[in-house]
Order: C-alpha cells, then sequence, then structure tokens
C-alpha cells in the first residue's frame, strides 16, 4: 500500500519480500582462532594419528586422561569381567569334579555349595571382593582349586590398585589448583619509568601459597622465513619482569606482572592502530608452581589477543592496608583507568625522546590549570579591611 502511493520505492519492497527472514542480516566479524583459550585449554585437533598403538604402550595415562563416563566404564567392566571369568573357572571345575551331581560325584566336592552357575558366580564375587559369608568355601580335595583361588586373589589386587590409583589420580590432577589462579581479563600497554611496557595481573584466589611460582610469556604468531617457509604457529619467549625481579614470584597478593617493551621485543613495532581481531598477534601467559598442600606442580595458563590489549590504561590498586593487615579487593581485579600514553610504537619513541618530553609537560599542566580555575571560582572566607591595619 505504501508503495502505490509513492511513500517506499517498490523496489525496495520487492527485496525485503524475496529476504529469507531466518538469515542474519549482519555476518559476524571473523576473529583470529586462539592457540591457547582464556581458560588456558590448547585449542588443538590432533588428525590421522596411525600409530594409535602408542596410547596402549602407557595405559595408566591413558586412563586418567579419559572422561569421567569412560573411566567409570572401564572401572565397573574391569570388576564384572574378572568375575564372569572366574566364575565360569570355578564353574568348569566344579562340572569336571563332579560336584554338580551330588549323587553321582565324590563325597567332598572342590568346592563346597556350587550346584550351578549363579552360585560360581556369588562364589567368584566372594573370593575377590573377600566377603566370606560362609556358605561355601573351597576343600582340600582339589590343588588346582586351591591355585585359581591364588590366582584370583592377585588379579583382584592388581585391578583394585590399578583402578583405584587412576581415580585418585584424576580427583588430584594438578589443573584443579589451577582454577583458583587467576588472569586479568585484558592486558595492557603504557609507561613505566618512560618505557612503554606490557602489563599484565595475576593473583590466587586460596590461601595455600604456590612455592618457586614461575611466570613465562611467549607471542605466537604467523611469520615467514627469508627462504618462504611459513610457521603458522612461531612462538618467541620474551622476559617478563615483576617487583621481585625475574620469572619467579611471590604470589601472595596480586602482582602486576610487565614485559619491557625494547628493541629485542617482538612488540618493538607494535603501534595503537594494530590492536584489531585482524591482526596476528596472541600472547601467551604460563604461570607455574608447586602446590603447597600436595607439593604437585600445577600450570595456569592464559592468553591475549590483540583487541584485547589496552593501550593507554593502567590498573588501579587493589591492595590497601586496614587494621594492621593488608586487604585485597578482587571486584577491581581487572580495573583499569586512562593515563597519557604517546600514541606510537617503542621503536618510534626510542628515536624521538621528544614525544615523551611533550606528553610530560601536557601532563603536567593539565591539572596545574585545572586547579588555577578551581582556586579562582572559590570564594574567600574572609577579608581584610585596611581599617583593622591601622
Amino acid at each position: 500500500m505504501l508503495s502505490r502511493k509513492g511513500i517506499i520505492p517498490e523496489e525496495y519492497v520487492l527485496t525485503r519480500l524475496a529476504e529469507d527472514p531466518t538469515e542474519p542480516r549482519y555476518r559476524a566479524r571473523e576473529r583470529r582462532a586462539r592457540f591457547v583459550s582464556k581458560k588456558g585449554n590448547c585449542n588443538v585437533a590432533h588428525k590421522n594419528i596411525r600409530e594409535q598403538g602408542r596410547f596402549l604402550q602407557d595405559v595408566f595415562t591413558t586412563l586418567v586422561d579419559l572422561k569421567w563416563p569412560h573411566t567409570l566404564l572401564i572401572f565397573t567392566m574391569s570388576f564384572l569381567c574378572s568375575w564372569l571369568l572366574f566364575a565360569m573357572v570355578w564353574w568348569l571345575i566344579a562340572f569336571s569334579h563332579g560336584d554338580l551331581a551330588p549323587g553321582e560325584g565324590t563325597s567332598v566336592p572342590c568346592v563346597t555349595s556350587i550346584h550351578s552357575f549363579s552360585s560360581a558366580f556369588l562364589f567368584s564375587i566372594e573370593v575377590q571382593v573377600t566377603i566370606g559369608f560362609g556358605g561355601r568355601m573351597v576343600t582340600e580335595e582339589c590343588p588346582l582349586a586351591i591355585l585359581i583361588l591364588i590366582v584370583q586373589n592377585i588379579v583382584g589386587l592388581m585391578i583394585n590398585a590399578i583402578m583405584l590409583g587412576c581415580i585418585f589420580m584424576k580427583t588430584a590432577q594438578a589443573h584443579r589448583r589451577a582454577e583458583t589462579l587467576i588472569f586479568s581479563k585484558h592486558a595492557v600497554i603504557t609507561l613505566r619509568h618512560g618505557r612503554l611496557c606490557f602489563m599484565l595481573r595475576v593473583g590466587d584466589l586460596r590461601k595455600s601459597m604456590i612455592i618457586s611460582a614461575t611466570i613465562h610469556m611467549q607471542v605466537v604468531r604467523k611469520t615467514t622465513s627469508p627462504e618462504g617457509e611459513v610457521v603458522p604457529l612461531h612462538q618467541v619467549d620474551i622476559p617478563m619482569e615483576n617487583g621481585v625481579g625475574g620469572n619467579s614470584i611471590f604470589l601472595v597478593a596480586p602482582l602486576i606482572i610487565y614485559h619491557v617493551i625494547d628493541s629485542n621485543s617482538p612488540l618493538y613495532d607494535l603501534a595503537p592502530s594494530d590492536l584489531h581481531h585482524h591482526q596476528d598477534l596472541e600472547i601467551i601467559v604460563i604461570l607455574e608452581g608447586v602446590v603447597e598442600t600436595t607439593g604437585i606442580t600445577t600450570q595456569a595458563r592464559t592468553s591475549y589477543l590483540a583487541d584485547e590489549i589496552l593501550w593507554g590504561q593502567r590498573f588501579v590498586p587493589i591492595v590497601a592496608e586496614e587494621d594492621g593487615r593488608y586487604s585485597v579487593d578482587y571486584s577491581k581485579f581487572g580495573n583499569t583507568v586512562k593515563v597519557p600514553t604517546p600514541l606510537c610504537t617503542a621503536r618510534q619513541l626510542d628515536e624521538d625522546r621528544s614525544l615523551l618530553d611533550a606528553l610530560t609537560l601536557a601532563s603536567a599542566r593539565g591539572p596545574l590549570r585545572k586547579r588555577s580555575v578551581a582556586v579562582a571560582k572559590a570564594k574567600p572566607k574572609f577579608s581584610i579591611s585596611p581599617d583593622s591595619l591601622s
């Protein structure tokens, strides 16, 4: 109707009617695939593995790496299969000795009270789990039955040791402790001691400490060698600095870890305009240490893409002294504030230090100008007249 009155062009109406309402009108922006997720999982899919038998050479590690439903299924089936196997053996011993037909066999059976496969299965369970109800027992009539009794006890102990050890290792895995080691959602680049620095914040939510904690950082990006070889995941280690010095940290309270962007840094030519989701850049942070309570080595990982790095911002303080001790406000763990920072690369800042001097002068004039305006607007609370001086 609107097209007939000339309000809306007819071509637009036909175009809108021809569109499929189920299809999205806007295409989601393409983002670089992560090598390490924010939670520390490696985003790598292993395909076309031909030598599957290598996993069976390390059965214990394979069982620990399985998911819980698969582990519980193997745990249950291992006991059921062993019970059924030895039940068949006990039934064959009773059948060969003539114990299933009491009127035709000898007076003393190999195993008392076994008359069918069901009773042999119950006796197998009693032997392996050492229940011993007292209704069935092995006699000295058959030496083979005594040997099978010893073998089943040894097999049952081995199954218990392997499966219980596997479940214990799954419940005490090191990555469980890493759930309480947190990193800031964003990283920042700002000035510290006159140099551009890449900064992030790390903290531990538990009171139990991480002993011998160390932190490492790598830059992962796609590179091409001078010979034309394409390296899709080129990893470069870069040094991290902290208040203690070196890679070792004393993680009692949250710390700000920083990397000085100098001529040896792979971030030396990184500019603010490069911090977008199309930039091929990922910075991986790895925190590793020994859990104080269990003695197990744990590792926490995270990564930062280019659009997760904030230029010209700084983390707010979250540690304060209250009532004779230090308190940490984790509600401000990832909060940042804008600070004056040159909008240039570290290379350009090293070549032209006047950019830093101009930034320092501008930041110094800002508070002074605001203070002078505030003083001018303020009204005096009292005045001195000439008569009072005489």
